[in-house]
C-alpha cells in the first residue's frame, strides 16, 4: 500500500506524540523533547503545517512547520521540524516525502522562505543551504540552512517559537 500524506486530525495527536518519541529515542544530537515541542506548538496555535504520513491507516511519519521571527523584521518565514519517522521506516523516503509536501504547501501559501536545523547533506536535496546572513545563535552555520521561495534571503537572527523550549 502506498504512503499517503495528509494534514493531521485531532484523533492523530496521541499517535504523533508516540511516533515522535520513538523516532528520536536513539537519535544523536537531541534533547529528547521533540514530542513536547510539537504538542506545545499545537497548544500555542503555532503549527502552521502539521502533516502525517500513513501506511494502511497507521501513522509512520510526521512533520511540523511553524513560523519563525527574524530580527530584521522580515516576515513570511517558517521553520521545518521536528521531522519524525518510525525508526524501522527511516531511510525509505517517508521523511523526504513529508518535507517535500510541507515545502510545496508553504510555497503555495505564499511564504517567503523556510529554515531548518539539520543535517546539511540531507536537506541540501530540497534546496536548503547555509546562508551566513541568517543565523541561529549557538548553532554551527552549516547545520542551520535556508530556502528562499522568492530568491531573497534576509539578514538577521532567527528565533523559533517559545514552544521549542518545552520539556514536558
Amino acid at each position: 500500500m502506498p504512503i499517503e500524506i495528509r494534514s493531521e486530525a485531532a484523533s492523530d495527536i496521541a499517535d504523533i506524540e508516540a511516533l515522535t518519541t520513538n523516532a528520536f529515542l536513539h537519535a544523536p544530537h537531541t534533547s529528547h523533547t521533540e514530542q513536547f515541542i510539537v504538542n506545545a506548538l499545537r497548544k500555542a496555535g503555532q503549527l502552521a503545517i502539521s502533516l502525517v504520513a500513513t501506511d494502511g491507516g497507521a501513522i509512520v511519519g510526521h512533520v511540523a512547520v511553524s513560523p519563525v521571527s527574524i530580527s530584521s523584521g522580515a516576515g513570511g518565514w517558517y521553520g521545518i521540524g521536528p521531522v519524525s519517522v518510525l525508526p524501522e521506516r527511516q531511510g525509505k523516503g517517508i521523511g523526504s516525502a513529508l518535507v517535500s509536501r510541507a515545502l510545496d504547501d508553504l510555497h503555495m501559501a505564499g511564504a517567503a522562505g523556510c529554515v531548518v536545523l539539520g543535517e546539511p547533506g540531507y536537506y541540501a536535496r530540497f534546496g536548503f543551504r547555509a546562508e551566513p546572513a541568517l543565523v541561529l545563535p549557538g548553532v554551527p552555520q552549516e547545520y542551520f540552512q535556508t530556502l528562499s521561495f522568492n530568491g531573497s534571503v534576509p539578514s538577521g537572527t532567527v528565533s523559533y517559537d517559545e514552544a521549542f523550549n518545552a520539556t514536558y
